[in-house]
């Protein structure tokens, strides 16, 4: 793909900055403008000048979501069916970015922005925990691919789906393997270190950049610094059950969701938190505890990255969003080697001459980098409040994200839009705002149309109905949503339906009363399917490369 020569590189008013920030593995409810107790002032602000889209959906998996963001496709047009690494069953899963795929930094650069990514990548094989290994496909070369080979300006970032917080193993600075050396090292304030220093020096060189800041937080581990954790003391002695009444309320009041939606009822896999005994107790609520500390530490950040935009005098011309990759996270990580534990391969991200002690274990402080820890399924009921399910599933608590957006002039201050928006709606409003238009090939490779449809309406108030159904897949959770009606199936078992305007919380199945209904909208998921290649699941055994594990 050739560079736009007759394209201005400077900026303008009509041409915005855009950085878009991307969380990981949190839920609906998990910041305050959302309905959270935890405390997101940056977020806040962010939501109080701008839009809130309160039916922006991901793709109910990291890696998935990160391909669908990149390049405006569904996952598996962008050969992210299912995770990274080499799955060997065609192209929708070969399990990183395709060669017929373009990514939002191969379209902003040839309009003269410059392209800036910190943070996780996720949507290649990456790199081995050990640090004396190569890759079996060095990072940067055809089937390994990086932000440095598509696209991107700069990077500082992981190129893995998780890992230590304070030793990241899979760190890159531009196309060079880094070491995380420095005392107090933390990723998320490291990331947002990076993020700012790229913002002045495109500032510096009166250049428009688009930057993309993806934080591992508040993914698993459960690693926080220890005064942030001290500032989340006793905030979940209460338990999971108090924090989702909690929060349902503030959703209702905040006009996030319709006061005729009833919260889920607790999911039946979680229990009584006050039928556990203390120890259990404070245990529990300490992990919670960590996990909003994480949240903290990264609205903090933020908020240094939007005062670099302030101070730099870049801030009125830039359109800001946030959102999360998938919903809250149910995965409870073990210590016997079997559902998501790898104990040797997470042990092996401690520093040298430290142990880390993999798995949930009653009484282990959560928190530091000697511990590996996830949150599970109980708390993750209550970051996706008021919904069901998780991470992995496309109920709405799978693929429900907040999401906030602020432009300065542009966006009205406070507003709430409630149509149903998607992932794939990114990439044609970036293209939009930076009057870029879309190739018809990248490289010889003849690229599909883009599903998606510009936000750029939306950002300023007018909250325009959706023209076009949307379709979800991942390992075979399945759903269409058109209008107000959402078709959906957990793998192996029968379509449910949902009027989404009276029952966005997903409890009143209506498809025995509406049998034809059922049918339309499921031959417009085997469309969709056919088209973007989707499977049955699973297609076939897979193999998923040691840099690759699940996340």
């Amino acid at each position: 793909m050739t560079r736009n020569t007759t394209m201005s590189s400077k900026p303008s008013a009509d041409r915005p900055n855009i950085v878009l920030i991307l969380a990981d593995d949190m839920g609906f409810s998990d910041i305050g403008c959302f309905g959270a107790e935890i405390r997101t002032p940056a977020l806040d602000a962010l939501a109080a000048g701008g839009v809130r889209f309160t039916q922006m959906c991901n793709c109910a998996r990291c890696c998935p979501t990160r391909a669908s963001l990149l390049t405006g496709l569904h996952p598996h047009q962008a050969g992210v069916g299912h995770m990274v690494g080499d799955h060997g069953v065609g192209p929708a899963y070969q399990g990183y970015l395709r060669d017929d795929c373009l990514t939002f930094g191969e379209a902003l650069r040839p309009a003269g922005y410059r392209t800036l990514y910190a943070g996780k990548w996720h949507v290649s094989p990456g790199l081995p925990i050990d640090r004396t290994r190569e890759p079996a496909v060095p990072a940067g070369a055809p089937g390994n691919p990086t932000p440095r080979s598509r696209g991107f300006d700069r990077f500082h970032g992981t190129l893995a789906g998780c890992g230590n917080y304070f030793n990241p193993h899979a760190l890159m600075d531009q196309d060079r393997r880094i070491t995380a050396d420095e005392p107090g090292y933390y990723y998320t304030d490291a990331l947002t270190d990076a993020a700012c220093g790229m913002v002045r020096e495109a500032v510096a060189d009166a250049v428009p950049f688009l930057l993309h800041v993806c934080y591992t937080a508040p993914h698993w581990p459960l690693h926080a610094k220890p005064e942030d954790i001290a500032r989340c003391k006793g905030r979940y002695d209460g338990g999971w059950d108090a924090v989702r009444a909690a929060r349902y309320e503030r959703l209702k009041a905040l006009g996030i969701i319709d006061p005729r939606w009833p919260v889920s009822p607790r999911d039946g896999a979680s229990r009584d938190f006050h039928a556990d005994p203390p120890e259990r107790r404070r245990w529990e609520a300490r992990r919670m505890e960590v996990y909003a500390a994480q949240v903290e530490a990264m609205d903090r950040a933020i908020g240094r990255l939007i005062e670099t935009l302030r101070a730099t005098g870049v801030e009125e011309n830039t359109l800001v969003m946030f959102l999360s990759d998938n919903g809250g996270c149910a995965e409870f990580l073990r210590e016997d080697g079997e559902a998501h534990a790898w104990p040797a391969h997470y042990a092996a991200t401690a520093r040298p001459g430290e142990t880390c002690r993999v798995g949930n274990r009653v009484g282990l402080e959560p928190g530091p980098a000697t511990t590996f820890m996830s949150y599970d399924l109980p708390w993750a009921n209550a970051s996706n409040t008021p919904f069901r399910r998780y991470k992995h599933w496309v109920h709405e608590g799978g693929i429900a994200t907040p999401c906030v957006a602020r432009w300065p002039g542009h966006t009205p201050a406070g507003a709430l839009l409630h149509q149903p928006r998607h992932l794939i709606d990114f990439l044609p409003t970036f293209l939009d705002l930076a009057g870029a238009a879309y190739p018809v090939a990248r490289d010889g490779h003849p690229l599909p149309p883009l599903p998606g449809e510009s936000l750029r309406a939306a950002l300023h108030g007018d909250d325009v109905p959706r023209a076009q159904p949307l379709c979800w897949e991942h390992e075979g959770n399945r759903a269409v949503r058109d209008g107000a009606w959402k078709l959906v199936a957990i793998h192996g078992q029968p379509w449910e339906l949902y009027n989404m305007d009276d029952d966005r919380t997903e409890l009143h199945d209506l498809a025995a009363r509406e049998p034809e209904r059922v049918r339309a909208l499921s031959a417009v998921y085997d469309a969709w399917a056919a088209r973007c290649g989707v499977l049955p699941w699973p297609p076939k055994k897979t193999r998923v490369a040691e840099s690759a594990v699940k996340c």
